[in-house]
């Protein structure tokens, strides 16, 4: 690439501006074979199903303003980026700063948000063709800084990104924050009885009772891809999903449109777990594969039954990565119950960039804290977590 070749950045309110070849050249270059994505959340298909079916867009707080980056013409770069008119659907928790951003006078929402949409996977932000990623990440950054400057905005946030971008970002003058999530390392297991041989002998035979119990709700368990998966799965499962969104969120973030056009275009990248009692699905748990990674997403039931929720959303997640060999499967945000289980706490990263210089400040310190907090929790979880101690002795 030609360092001195001008870069343009723009900014469109729909990715039917953009062709899904330029978009995912970008985003997903290693998949140009057909193959699978790493991220599957920043595809042109993803991105599109959540702007058609209406899950982002007017009246959702999330407006769509994705920006691509050319060189002589050529997209290079781009960035799935919304104007926010509230801190929903994120996972990075930003509301105690909108609170005291407005106490004291300003106006904080709407604000920029480099992320993907209620997805609280780590993958990249900043989605560049091979080769342009120093130049590429930094023309979309100073492109996003620019934007929500010369539209007087309180900040602008990139929610999970890598740990290299948030390097880049630091180094630009961002603040970095670290949090957490708890994420499922396969350490080379042929097998599912191969993992449970890692675990401390109490911990193997809590998952196994928790398994055996799952199994005993009076059905069969179920693993759904591609063309395996039928409209009648997804009325199942917009069922569980309402269910459980209703629950935790007060109304569900996605909408009906979005699981019908994720059938249509993305059921390959889907991997649907579901119980079936006399042939009727009574729960199941939603994955996105990545080419390296299983996402676990969403989850729901319509009748309970003991430890079917760890059965459908993390022991057989990590059967289907075992065999899939894959190497990590992310099961979302929260849940210190999930160390158990054999999930780890591991760091997650964001950029910010806030406005006001002394806001800014107060928010530097405070993330300072936070991250010593956070890196203090994780060494104490991990050593809490399941697996077997290995004893090496001295020798004389």
């Amino acid at each position: 690439m030609d360092g001195e070749t001008p870069i343009d950045v723009t900014a469109h309110a729909s990715l039917s501006d953009i062709p899904a070849g330029d978009w995912d050249a970008c985003a997903c270059p290693e998949a140009a074979d057909g193959g699978l994505p790493h991220d599957p959340f920043t595809t042109h298909r993803f991105l599109s199903a959540l702007e058609d079916s209406g899950s982002v867009g007017p009246g959702t707080g999330w407006q769509p303003r994705y920006l691509l980056a050319r060189a002589g013409g050529q997209p290079i770069a781009a960035a799935p980026l919304y104007a926010k008119g509230h801190s929903q659907g994120e996972y990075i928790f930003d509301h105690n700063w909108g609170h005291a951003y407005e106490r004291a006078g300003g106006r904080y929402y709407p604000k920029l948000q480099i992320a993907v949409p209620f997805t609280p996977a780590t993958g990249r932000r900043f989605l560049t063709r091979p080769g342009w990623e120093e130049t590429g990440r930094a023309a979309l950054l100073q492109g996003a800084m620019q934007l929500a400057e010369d539209n007087g905005l309180s900040s602008l946030h990139v929610t999970f990104c890598t740990e290299a971008e948030a390097e880049q970002g630091a180094r630009m003058g961002l603040l970095h924050r670290v949090t957490q999530q708890f994420h499922w390392e396969n350490r080379g297991y042929d097998s599912f009885d191969d993992f449970l041989a890692s675990l401390s002998s109490r911990k193997r035979k809590t998952l196994r009772k928790e398994r055996a119990q799952a199994h005993a709700f009076g059905g069969e368990i179920v693993q759904l891809t591609g063309d395996d998966l039928r409209l009648e799965h997804w009325d199942a499962f917009w069922h569980f999903y309402q269910d459980t969104g209703a629950r935790k969120w007060g109304t569900p973030y996605l909408t009906r449109a979005f699981f019908d056009i994720a059938h249509d275009t993305m059921r390959d990248d889907i991997l649907m777990v579901l119980a079936l009692r006399d042939g009727r699905p009574v729960a199941g748990a939603l994955n996105f594969i990545g080419r390296d990674v299983l996402y676990g997403r969403y989850w729901g039931c319509i009748e309970h039954h003991p430890c079917l929720h760890f059965e459908l959303c993390y022991y057989q997640a990590i059967e289907a990565a075992i065999a899939r060999g894959q190497s990590r499967v992310e099961a979302g945000a929260q849940g210190e119950h999930k160390l158990a289980r054999g999930y780890l706490p591991m760091p997650t990263h964001s950029l910010h960039w806030l406005r006001d210089p002394g806001f800014s400040e107060a928010v530097a310190r405070y993330l300072e804290a936070e991250r010593t907090a956070i890196e203090e929790e994780i060494e104490i979880l991990t050593d809490y977590g399941p697996f077997r101690k290995i004893q090496v002795e001295e020798q004389e």
